[in-house]
């Protein structure tokens, strides 16, 4: 880091992940700005950040010093205060690995936040963006209007918080119980909730809302309302137990239509609220449709002619990539709906500094609404919106970082060279880029949580992960001759909520252990990050399902598949699949193992050091005899221990130019709309409704087992229409592929990460998922939605389900994640045991 760069940046860190800064501008500097122009502004800032060399500005100077980035800490993540403006530093990479890393910038703007806070942010926002190299996308957020990729890294929600800097009120701090709050929650996809007065008058029908008391948190449903609603609502009150109070809140859930079966939460909502007199009101209409796309884009050069802003029409669509110039700026315009601004690579530096105050200008200009959504990118580093804008995109071969070269190849595949890890100690910045702090030669201890408390894992087992259990790895390496710590938080995809929050517990003590020095990093079961894989030297291996509890012996589920992803010992790993057919891929290579030997598979799509891998692995895996098999020349064996042949990914056409876009088709809201899904993944297509996956070359339209009639018939007009109308001028004749849930083609599993070909079982037809099953149905393959069974009384639950064995109607999937392991485990238990497992989940 340069001596000369801001000190507001000095805690900026380059590893994969979120930070967020909130901005504190001194009420002396408050003062001082509002006698000031905007361009006064922006050019003292900028001068006296840049020049501190005069001392006649050491008054001013210590005025702008008191104009700061504040950290925000990540037990306040997804809470905003309405007085004040955040900057959020988003690093990562995509979970399609075809596709490069990205780094984004966004400046939230609350909407009671001061203009000097406003200031203030946007010349840090340009600031930080030259610090990090010129290469983030910017955006500009304003509360209620953020972007899909904004909300995407607040899975939970977004809490609007009453208060600010500006507005003088204090910020709460967290993991305290003095609170007594309501928070409003609204939406499906994207939930947002907002403080609003903590009285009966700010209830109504069809939302839900929270009473937060400290040690209590109590959701009422309107009744209006609709499960999926309520199943957000649910995350975020259980988000904020785990994450503000440690896990140390109890939640409880009132159905407005039946308060009468929730006495004693309705005593306690008297006991704060007073007694309700009158009506509530009815229920408040959902915000507008999102925008997806808008079919008048213009591209403008912009530029400035002594003082003045120019703006120069270039083209309408479709545009062409050659239109851009790398020594001009531009503005796409999709008729207001967003505003995107493009800095070629030889613009001068003042262009590309004032890019996002032109945007602002731009928007004035043209009298759209202050929400109207704004991204600032620099040629090299465009966003996937950005690209559709255009007929065709082909993005330059380009060095990612600074020492590892990335080349698209094969379908959902990229090849990475190897690179020199020694380069590590003496350059910091290949480091950051790396996302490697050292060259993995440090010392690792394992602990899995067993009861809800730590358990050493025996050394010999390092690098063995269960998808039944959580895990806490505690990495210790040196630099600068000082210990340094890394404490990772795996979770199991199968582990209970209790070990999950057991988990985030014990990190605190562990945390609390070290005096706070380690560097905590939740990492998701198949989401580890490189320097997770590099620590365990190309033996970390992820098992589906099981525990690595000594004297627990794991279902034997006869032949286990295991795909080999890696090209040396730091970035490889083994992740076990459904042994079908159906999972091969011919970029990889893949282990199967039997009860009588290991088959090592090469695709032939598979590189020499890859396979070199895949043989080490093997040997970790297993003790048996391997045999290698390659593509085309399979045994027999080999498929019956598959369950015979099937398709599976072996397309090696080149990857299409763009990045796929995932959207959510629903009409649950009372309209139909579509809301684009950013960062997806298969946890996001939801059961409820239609997805479109647009993967340039072809239209996939998922549609979920519960959504109606009118969504499929409205998305296959969209589609069509999302085509027609598309600003890139895309051939209306484009595929449009139906698929329906659980009947996936490779061809559509093979942009999702980590698929789960058994994720959803089979479920009822909709005649019957709200009333009757046949007194069979567990053994019959046909499951009921839990929430029919949980906490429900014997005469609310479905005609013919046993009210003692609700467990049998519920599918392998939804068994194991609500007793926490599955039914031949559970049938070993003793009846107490079972019992106890039964009331945690609501099933007794």
């Amino acid at each position: 880091m340069s001596d000369d760069s801001p000190d507001a940046f000095r805690n900026v860190s380059r590893k994969a992940g979120l930070q967020i800064w909130t901005i504190n501008v001194s009420p002396i500097l408050t003062l001082l700005w509002s006698h000031c122009s905007t361009l006064s502004r922006v050019w003292c800032a900028e001068f006296l950040f840049l020049c501190r060399i005069s001392q006649y500005f050491t008054c001013f100077c210590f005025l702008i010093q008191n104009m700061q980035m504040v950290p925000v800490s990540s037990q306040g993540f997804g809470n905003f205060f309405e007085g004040d403006c955040y900057i959020v530093l988003y690093c990562g990479s995509s979970i399609r690995v075809s596709f490069c890393q990205s780094t984004d910038i966004h400046f939230w703007i609350g909407n009671a936040s001061s203009q000097d806070e406003q200031g203030a942010a946007a010349i840090f926002v340009t600031q930080l963006d030259e610090y990090l190299g010129g290469s983030p996308v910017q955006h500009r957020e304003v509360q209620g209007n953020e972007s899909p990729r904004f909300r995407s890294y607040f899975k939970n929600g977004l809490i609007y918080k009453k208060g600010g800097v500006a507005s003088g009120f204090h910020h709460v701090d967290t993991n305290v119980y003095n609170v007594l709050r309501l928070l409003h929650v609204k939406g499906r996809k994207h939930v947002t909730a907002r403080e609003v007065e903590v009285s009966w008058n700010s209830f109504n029908n069809g939302d839900i809302f929270l009473l937060d008391m400290g040690k209590a948190i109590v959701q009422w449903n309107g009744p209006q309302s609709n499960r999926r609603e309520k199943l957000k609502a649910v995350l975020l009150a259980q988000d904020i137990r785990d994450r503000e109070r440690g896990g140390r809140a109890q939640i409880g859930i009132v159905e407005g239509g039946d308060e009468r079966d929730s006495p004693e939460l309705m005593k306690v909502m008297m006991a704060v609220l007073g007694q309700r007199s009158g009506q509530l009101k009815e229920a408040t209409p959902d915000d507008k449709p999102d925008q997806v796309q808008n079919n008048n884009v213009r591209l403008y050069h912009v530029f400035e002619n002594s003082g003045n802003l120019v703006v120069q029409e270039v083209a309408t669509q479709p545009l062409t990539q050659d239109l851009l110039h790398s020594s001009d700026c531009y503005i796409a315009d999709q008729r207001g709906s967003s505003v995107m601004v493009w800095k070629g690579k030889q613009a001068s530096k003042e262009e590309r500094r004032e890019a996002l105050n032109r945007a602002m200008g731009y928007i004035k200009a043209k009298n759209y609404p202050a929400s109207t959504s704004v991204e600032v990118m620099t040629e090299g580093g465009e966003s996937a919106m950005f690209k559709h804008l255009f007929k065709s995109w082909r993005d330059k071969g380009q060095t990612q970082g600074l020492g590892s070269t990335y080349s698209v190849g094969k379908i959902a595949k990229v090849d990475q060279v190897k690179f020199d890890v020694m380069e590590l100690h003496a350059r910091p910045e290949l480091a950051a880029q790396q996302r490697m702090v050292d060259d993995a030669s440090g010392d690792v201890k394992v602990w899995r949580i067993e009861n809800l408390e730590l358990a050493e894992v025996n050394p010999s087992t390092y690098g063995q992960f269960y998808g039944g259990d959580c895990y806490l790895v505690l990495y210790t390496y040196q630099r600068s001759g000082q210990q340094q710590y890394i404490l990772y938080m795996w979770q199991g995809r199968h582990a209970t909520k209790d070990e999950i929050t057991a988990c985030a517990y014990q990190a605190v003590n562990i945390d609390n252990k070290y005096n706070g020095a380690p560097v905590q990093v939740r990492v998701v079961m198949g989401k580890e990050p490189r320097h997770f894989l590099a620590i365990f030297k190309g033996k970390l291996i992820i098992f589906e399902g099981g525990t690595g509890r000594p004297g627990v012996v794991n279902p034997d589920g006869g032949a286990r598949l295991f795909q080999v992803r890696g090209t040396n010992e730091l970035n490889t790993k083994a992740t076990e699949l459904q042994a079908r057919a159906s999972s091969l891929n011919t970029n990889d290579v893949f282990l199967l193992k039997t009860d009588q030997i290991c088959y090592l598979w090469y695709g032939k799509g598979c590189s020499g050091d890859e396979r070199v891998m895949g043989r080490a692995m093997s040997d970790v895996l297993s003790k048996q005899d391997k045999q290698v098999v390659m593509e085309g020349q399979e045994p027999a064996e080999f498929w019956v221990a598959l369950g015979g042949k099937a398709p599976y990914a072996s397309d090696k056409r080149e990857e299409p130019p763009h990045s796929p876009r995932l959207f959510e088709c629903s009409n649950q809201t009372g309209q139909f709309r579509m809301t684009e899904v950013d960062d997806f993944a298969q946890i996001d297509l939801d059961e409820e409704d239609v997805m479109l996956l647009d993967t340039w070359e072809e239209i996939f339209l998922w549609v979920g087992n519960s959504a109606n009639q009118y969504e499929t018939k409205e998305a296959w007009n969209c589609a069509q229409e999302y085509l027609r109308t598309h600003p890139a001028g895309r051939d209306p004749d484009t595929p449009i592929i139906f698929v329906k849930q659980g009947y996936e083609p490779p061809t559509f599993t093979g942009w999702f990460s980590a698929w789960d070909p058994h994720k959803w079982s089979v479920s009822l037809p909709s005649s019957l998922a709200g009333g009757t099953v046949s007194p069979s149905a567990g053994g019959s393959g046909m499951y009921l939605d839990p929430e029919l069974l949980i906490n429900k009384s014997p005469s609310e639950l479905p005609q013919g389900v046993d009210p003692s064995q609700r467990e049998d109607y519920l599918s392998d999937v939804d068994f194991e994640n609500l007793l926490g392991t599955g039914r031949s485990d559970f049938r070993r238990l003793p009846k107490w045991r079972q019992s106890d497992l039964k009331k945690k989940a609501g099933l007794f």
